[in-house]
C-alpha cells in the first residue's frame, strides 16, 4: 500500500529502525538508511533490502548530532529517491545517573540526538512535503514520553518533547495532508536495552535474567515488544488507514501505563 513511496529511517542499521526499514520495504516503499555501522555491514544490509524487497535503497552516514549533515541527508533522499514522503526519526542514545550527577556532555548529547535531530529533520522535510500535499511522520519515543523513570533525566526529558513536538507539527501540517505521530513503546529488546540490562546487573551485583525480571516488572505483559511489532505500527501510521490520525503518541508499552 505504501509502493514507491520513499523513506528516511534514522538510526536504521540495527534495533527498532532496523525493523522499521524491513517493515517499510516489505510495503514497496524505497528507503534511505542512516545510522552507524562499517562499511561492509552497510553494503551489505543495502543489498540485503534491494534484492528481498525489489526496491531502492541508499544510505546516508549523516550524524543526528549535526543540523547540517541532517539536512543533507532529506536533500540526499530527494536527489537519489525522487523525494521525502516519509520520515521516521529512530536515532537514539541513552545514559543514566541521579540529576545531581548527571554529566552535562550526556544531557548534551541525549538531547541533540532524541530531541533536536528530529526537529531538525521535519524542518527540512516538510517544505517538500507541503509542496507535494502529502507526508507522514513517525517519531519514536518512548513511554518515557509520558511518565518518568528515576536516573533517566535526559532521555524523559527529551522523549516528553518529542511527543510535544509531534503536536505542534501535526497541527500546524494537517491542512497540507502530513501526519505526524509518535509511538511510545514500552521494553523492546534492543542492543540498547541489553547494554541497560548489563549495567544493572554488574551495578546490582545480580544476574542478569534478574535484571530482565526487574525491568519487566513495570508492565503487567512480563515480556518484550518484539521491534517487528514497532515496524509494523509505523506501517499503520503511514498507510491510509490512519491517514486522519495525527498528533496522537501512539502506546505499545505491555500495559506500563495502564497502573
Amino acid at each position: 500500500m505504501l509502493k514507491g513511496k520513499n523513506a528516511i529511517v534514522t538510526g536504521s542499521t540495527s534495533g527498532i529502525g532496523l525493523a522499521i526499514a524491513h517493515s517499510l520495504a516489505a510495503e514497496g516503499c524505497n528507503i534511505m538508511l542512516n545510522g552507524f555501522a562499517d562499511k561492509a555491514a552497510i553494503s551489505a544490509l543495502v543489498a540485503e533490502l534491494t534484492k528481498t524487497y525489489s526496491i531502492r535503497v541508499d544510505y546516508s552516514p549523516a550524524d543526528m548530532s549535526k543540523p547540517n549533515d541532517i539536512a543533507d541527508m532529506v536533500s540526499m533522499c530527494d536527489r537519489v529517491l525522487g523525494s521525502t514522503d516519509i520520515l521516521v526519526n529512530n536515532a537514539g542514545i541513552q545514559f543514566t545517573a541521579p540529576v545531581d550527577k548527571f554529566p552535562t556532555d550526556k544531557w548534551d548529547s541525549i538531547i541533540a540526538i532524541n530531541l533536536s535531530a528530529a526537529f531538525h529533520a521535519i524542518k527540512a522535510a516538510l517544505p517538500g512535503m507541503q509542496k507535494r500535499n502529502y507526508g507522514r511522520i513517525v517519531n519514536i519515543a518512548s513511554v518515557h514520553g509520558l511518565v518518568a523513570s528515576v536516573n533517566k533525566a535526559a532521555y524523559v526529558a527529551a522523549k516528553h518533547g518529542l511527543v510535544g513536538l509531534t503536536k505542534v507539527v501535526a497541527i500546524e501540517n494537517g491542512e497540507y495532508n502530513i501526519t505526524c505521530n509518535a509511538i511510545c513503546p514500552g521494553w523492546v529488546h534492543t542492543p540498547l536495552v541489553q547494554k541497560q540490562i548489563e549495567d544493572n546487573a554488574k551495578k546490582a551485583g545480580i544476574s542478569e535474567d534478574e535484571a530482565t525480571r526487574q525491568m519487566l516488572d513495570k508492565q503487567a505483559m512480563k515480556r518484550f515488544n518484539k521491534p517487528e511489532q514497532i515496524g509494523g505500527l509505523a506501517v499503520f501510521l503511514c498507510s491510509d488507514t490512519a491517514a486522519t490520525m495525527t498528533g496522537s503518541p501512539v502506546i505499545i508499552d505491555g500495559g506500563w501505563t495502564a497502573e
